[in-house]
């Protein structure tokens, strides 16, 4: 009976480290080459679009810059100046993705409106530290840390605008629960409703029960990530959140559903305006319709900073 016990307990550690290598451990490339799309037919569609905002960006002069996180990992970005005294934008990219491709539209944007903005490599990506991507519960964190560098750089006037796509979206609205007196508001393009959502809609997808892929997913977390996956959650921070949110979401969205977003902008305590882009993929809607998009962060922007 002893020896069948301890057969359970190595095959649950065994499938439980299985997924945290699968979900949540950094890939050695990180995604290093902006160029590489998802193999999605709504990327494919609009490649050359897309490539030719890459390549505007790659050749935008900036900044390498640098801060530590709460437990010691050094974190990079890139810095593009564009005013003295302008807002600046602290982008957040998504999951083991580059913040050049994920944001090669939303840094045009702010570039036109006349914002500066800190293009952040999240942790376990790219040149920043770390190996474990916690789908913002530790990433929350960082974007705090970027925060008082900004401040400590800027002065304590400094307007921010936190902006993320994807994991990054649902990681400035985690961040805003902090109320930081210099965030003066929040766009969140295609955010999840919590970690633990989105895990269990793409276990679902990929055919493996919640009841077996949950436990496991939380355990491989806990274990080897060193995080609790249930730690953080958009739609429970934005109860707490005093800074006025602007969601957007696709609606042909296949891998974060729109409802997601619709769940949030029901939570939150603060201003919220939510705007979706009919045909829009996963993190598309800039493109499907870039004169829209444009218009109604400016707009808010507007009404929002000084």
């Amino acid at each position: 009976m002893l020896y069948i016990l301890l057969a359970i307990m190595i095959v649950i550690l065994l499938s439980a480290y299985f997924t945290y290598v699968f979900t949540f451990k950094a890939r050695p490339d990180r995604a290093r080459d902006p160029f590489i799309l998802p193999d999605r037919e709504e990327y494919t569609k609009d490649q050359k679009f897309m490539h030719d905002l890459i390549h505007e960006m790659n050749e935008v002069p900036f900044e390498r810059v640098y801060t530590k996180s709460f437990d010691g990992l050094i974190l990079t970005g890139r810095y593009i100046h564009v005013k003295d005294g302008a807002p600046v934008q602290l982008q957040c990219h998504g999951y083991r993705g580059n913040p050049v491709r994920d944001f090669c539209g939303g840094n045009k944007l702010a570039r036109e409106t006349g914002h500066n903005s800190l293009v952040i490599e999240q942790r376990a990506h790219l040149d920043s530290g770390g190996n474990v991507i916690s789908f913002g519960v530790n990433e929350r964190r960082d974007v705090l840390s970027w925060i008082e560098y900004l401040v400590e750089r800027f002065g304590n006037d400094v307007q921010i605008v936190l902006s993320g796509v994807s994991m990054g979206a649902a990681t400035v609205l985690m961040a805003g629960e902090y109320n930081h007196k210099n965030v003066k508001c929040i766009v969140a393009d295609c955010p999840f409703s919590s970690p633990h959502a989105i895990i269990k809609r793409v276990s679902g997808e990929m055919g493996i029960p919640s009841f077996i892929a949950m436990p496991l997913e939380h355990l491989g977390a806990l274990l080897f990530g060193r995080f609790r996956l249930g730690a953080a959650s958009a739609v429970e921070a934005v109860k707490k959140t005093s800074h006025p949110i602007l969601l957007i979401h696709g609606e042909a969205d296949s891998f974060v559903p729109c409802d997601m977003s619709r769940e949030i902008k029901d939570a939150c305590a603060s201003e919220v305006r939510f705007e979706t882009f009919p045909d829009a993929g996963h993190a598309l809607s800039f493109i499907k319709d870039f004169d829209r998009y444009k218009r109604i962060c400016q707009e808010f922007f507007l009404q929002h900073l000084k």
